[in-house]
């Protein structure tokens, strides 16, 4: 029972293979060439930059080696099942049977919601749809998220409520070299996105003057006129400051606030109301910095802010966000050239990934899955009764906790690492543990594929065509270079495949990944991410168009509200923000804050980074940033073996001992797994407004590993 799909194909005989693409990795999306030979005794690979109006054709060291994970050795090449208690390979046939099969008798004896369906933000355009459609027609659950959730979902949802639209920058990059001034907020763009340092050093040299907002002194601040080395956790407050001395020195835009804006006068009075010096205590920045900032911030005539997850990824990331918003409203330097607001979008497709239906609440074009126009519109597309929808589920995290509770009894993952890039990472591997049926598709064994019932080999980006929607809202078109190797399939067929076994082939009947678009295409018309009129050939030609793009003779909508926003009034929405100390607090037992993030070598959970050989001999283990000072006291020198505890795990790390931190502050990257997982400690508390966790403020202690085991081998024997 095998369902024919349009494969690529290649002769044997051919030595040379010319593959244009685009890097899997960042929200960029840099385009290159990447030239295989195996005219030699072993292939050998070229890469070089192409020019492009995103990148403008740089590429960073993640980019020119993003070739080595996708013909790694340990790339998974068969499906592989789990018999007697080893993963052992079987054929297409016999796993798409069990996973159907199973899926159907947990369906039958718990009800359609016993199965949950969990995405990733680096699946293109095509296959994160796809995704969304499978769980909703296909099998008919309410659980579907992805780890996208982690990523954007603060600063969308604050997008959303002041704007009426959440796409990652309202304007273009090109516009930042005309700001005045710019304001990176929780954004390591040095290190994260490298190959877009150039447009703020372009600002830099054009007089702009670039404010930084970070406990750390990264990559990133180091070029900063005025960093703001703020406690974690304590950016709303902060923001709060920096609105209080822009309305003390009357820098707002009164035109703008009155005739595009409202909601303005509670934020006014509820600012004037605050005390400077006390802002300065709760957020470690003095009141002079903070003066400094505002007034450079508020008197340039252009500006920009940029978020990400520093910001981002607190129990209070969506008021953070709201408060820089207030000051972008305040100040109207927004919907004209060299002004704007953006969210740094983390992974290749975070933003695409969450317009589509990915996300629990949400269906294609970013309609609302309980509203009843947009479930009527969809239903339609899809060729079902609107009844037979399902209704919102929950966040990512949250499905973690019905898996480990026993809710969920199987699991799709498709494209993500749960285990490793949840918080509270200790309950999610208990979780993939304990779930009755675990499924996952990757092109590598990861920490969770390690334990799944099913493993599924997936293409990597060499060979899957697709779109990927950047971080400015420009959705580029990805061709493939090379069939899959082995018996490797694309996410998409994957999905079309099960959807046979499952009975549901014809809501299904896509052969080639522009099929899947095209219907993609209908099922975003209107909607407000509408991407109707952009196709396959105007991708090739036009090389990249911005959404929202309502016909095929749109050009796109590059720069957003330059007449009004996107709310049916047409106005934007100021929202008062209190200033509070973040839930999890440093106690006598666990002294120190712990932040987390990322370093340049490296991407996400680092399943593919790490199969990289140039990239994992850059960093080859996860280190601890602690300050000189802090170390001292805790008895740890540069280089050993440091145990990072908190009242959900420990991480064991090497340490790196740098005056580049805040004394109270700890800080470990997110790309290893196991023991050095920094997500076993960090905290799982959820942000009321769109459920992120908040991984940046951990209440830790640290000591030396030696300490730590010694502790341990005590505590046994007292219970000898």
């Amino acid at each position: 029972m095998e369902r024919q799909i349009d494969t690529m194909t290649f002769s044997v005989e051919q030595a040379k293979q010319v593959m244009e693409t685009q890097c899997p990795f960042c929200s960029v999306q840099c385009k290159m060439e990447v030239v295989e030979d195996r005219s030699g005794r072993r292939p050998t690979y070229q890469v070089t930059a192409i020019p492009n109006k995103a990148s403008e054709g740089r590429l960073c060291v993640k980019g020119m080696n993003a070739y080595q994970h996708a013909v790694s050795k340990e790339r998974v090449l068969h499906p592989m099942m789990r018999k007697n208690g080893s993963l052992t390979r079987v054929t297409w046939e016999e796993a798409l049977e069990a996973i159907s099969s199973r899926f159907n008798e947990l369906q039958s004896e718990h009800g359609v919601h016993a199965v949950g369906l969990y995405g990733g933000g680096s699946l293109t355009n095509e296959s994160a749809y796809l995704l969304g459609k499978f769980a909703r027609v296909a099998l008919r659950t309410k659980y579907i998220d992805y780890n996208g959730r982690f990523c954007m979902s603060a600063a969308a949802s604050a997008g959303v409520k002041t704007f009426g639209i959440d796409r990652g920058l309202t304007n273009t990059m090109s516009d930042i070299p005309l700001a005045e001034c710019i304001i990176l907020a929780g954004t390591n763009i040095a290190e994260c996105q490298p190959t877009l340092m150039p447009y703020f050093t372009r600002a830099k040299d054009n007089g702009a003057i670039i404010i930084v907002i970070d406990p750390r002194v990264s990559a990133t601040a180091s070029i900063a006129d005025i960093h703001l080395q703020v406690k974690p956790g304590m950016d709303a407050a902060l923001a709060n400051g920096l609105l209080k001395v822009i309305l003390e020195e009357k820098l707002t835009d009164e035109s703008f606030i009155k005739n595009r804006t409202k909601g303005f006068s509670a934020v006014k009075e509820h600012v004037e109301s605050l005390d400077l010096e006390e802002i300065a205590d709760m957020t470690g920045v003095s009141i002079d910095l903070i003066r400094k900032a505002a007034i450079s911030f508020g008197k340039a005539r252009t500006g920009m802010i940029f978020t990400a997850r520093g910001v981002e990824q607190h129990a209070d990331g969506h008021m953070a966000v709201r408060n820089f918003l207030n000051m972008v409203l305040a100040t109207g330097k927004i919907g004209k050239e060299g002004c704007g607001y953006g969210a740094v979008t983390g992974q290749g497709n975070g933003q695409g990934g969450r317009e589509h239906g990915q996300k629990a609440d949400q269906l294609p074009g970013y309609r609302l899955i309980e509203n009843p126009d947009d479930r009527a519109y969809i239903a339609g597309v899809w060729g079902i009764d609107p009844e037979d929808l399902p209704g919102k589920g929950v966040s990512a995290y949250e499905m973690m906790e019905l898996v480990h509770s026993g809710d969920i009894k199987g699991l799709f993952v498709m494209g993500s690492n749960p285990i490793v890039s949840n918080p509270n990472a200790t309950l999610v591997e208990e979780a993939m543990e304990r779930v009755e049926f675990l499924v996952v598709a990757d092109m590598f064994l990861s920490e969770t594929a390690k334990l799944a019932d099913i493993v599924l080999p997936v293409s990597s980006y060499l060979e899957n065509e697709g779109t990927m929607t950047n971080l400015e809202g420009r959705v580029l078109l990805r061709p493939a270079g090379r069939p899959a190797p082995g018996e490797a399939r694309h996410d998409w067929q994957i999905l079309c495949d099960l959807a046979y076994w499952l009975g549901k082939e014809k809501y299904f009947t896509f052969h080639q990944s522009e099929d899947i678009f095209n219907e993609l295409r209908i099922a975003s018309r209107g909607g407000i991410a509408d991407y109707y009129g952009i196709t396959y050939d105007r991708l090739r030609k036009e090389e990249g168009i911005y959404w929202p793009c309502p016909s095929v003779d749109h050009p796109g909508t590059p720069r957003l509200f330059g007449e009004s926003f996107a709310h049916q009034d047409g106005l934007a929405i100021f929202q008062t923000v209190d200033s509070q100390s973040p839930a999890e607090q440093p106690t006598e037992d666990y002294p120190l804050y712990l932040t987390n993030g990322r370093m340049l070598s490296h991407y996400l959970t680092g399943v593919q980074t790490r199969r990289s050989p140039v990239l994992a001999a850059r960093e080859v283990e996860n280190i601890l940033e602690i300050h000189p000072l802090t170390a001292q006291k805790h008895r740890l020198e540069d280089g050993v073996l440091a145990s990072v505890q908190s009242t959900r795990g420990t991480v064991v790390v090497r340490t790196k001992v740098t005056s580049d931190i805040r004394e109270d502050t700890l800080f470990i990257p997110m790309h290893w797994g196991d023991a050095q997982n920094v997500n076993r400690v960090t905290n799982a508390l959820l942000d009321p407004n769109c459920r992120m966790p908040d991984f940046k403020t951990s209440a830790v202690r640290v000591q030396p590993l030696s300490e730590y085991l010694q502790e341990q081998r005590e505590k046994e024997l007292i219970k000898e």
